[in-house]
């Protein structure tokens, strides 16, 4: 199966940022990946409508919109009106993750949903009908630039088994600590989309090279024979 890349905004030039999403639109990017952080569900404050109406004007990619944000679902129509394709909310920031991924729903954005490091697998297992895809925080999320945890790779096995039983496919993406030496395990694992910030932007020959050096590093993977995820 293909793997997808989504690189992430967060470690972007921003005076660069359309050139740059330009140019990975050629390489082949699959979707472009946006942390909203408020500075409350985790320390760091980061961006929000401005970028992802400014992206959805410049770029015809998808839009996946990671809320990393308290009472998330306050801000979901909002989002999608920006031109969000994709609206991802954490399981440990709403008190109403049912009815939030409902709405994402029927607000025509396809729906995420992310766990933290320390949340099992299992937390997921009742709104499951309600997602189009699952997010594992392989780092302590607020930061770019982190070592991926080893233990995201168990949970990524987890959720691969426990979406087995679903009669359509679901994405399992998996964001922080991607790049050209995790990523090849992350895909046996079981991810089917990589996100991947200072691995593409902070590529030393341009975020294209960057790209292209992160999908040489999974290639194998993808094989028809490779393993099956």
């Amino acid at each position: 199966m293909r793997i997808k890349v989504a690189p992430s905004v967060l470690s972007a030039d921003f005076t660069r940022l359309g050139e740059q999403i330009r140019a990975l639109e050629a390489a082949g990017a699959d979707q472009i990946h946006i942390d909203v952080m408020d500075g409350r569900f985790v320390s760091q404050i980061s961006f929000g409508l401005p970028i992802v109406r400014a992206l959805r004007g410049i770029t015809t990619l998808p839009l996946d919109v990671h809320l990393m944000v308290v009472e998330p679902e306050r801000h979901l129509t909002a989002f999608a009106e920006a031109g969000a394709d994709l609206i991802t909310l954490h399981v440990e920031a709403s008190a109403h993750v049912h009815a939030a991924l409902g709405q994402i729903r029927a607000l025509g954005c396809r729906s995420g949903l992310a766990l933290n490091p320390h949340t099992p697998a299992l937390m997921i297992s009742e709104v499951l009908p309600l997602v189009d895809q699952l997010v594992v925080l392989a780092v302590n999320p607020g930061a770019a630039g982190q070592a991926l945890l080893p233990e995201a790779l168990a949970k990524i096995r987890r959720l691969r088994e426990l979406t087995a039983a679903q009669e359509r496919p679901m994405d399992i993406l998996v964001d922080g600590g991607v790049n050209a030496s995790t990523a090849a395990e992350v895909v046996r694992a079981g991810a089917s989309i990589l996100v991947a910030g200072s691995a593409i932007f902070g590529a030393t020959d341009g975020p294209a090279a960057g790209l292209a050096s992160l999908r040489a590093a999974f290639r194998a993977e993808e094989a028809p024979n490779g393993p099956a995820t």
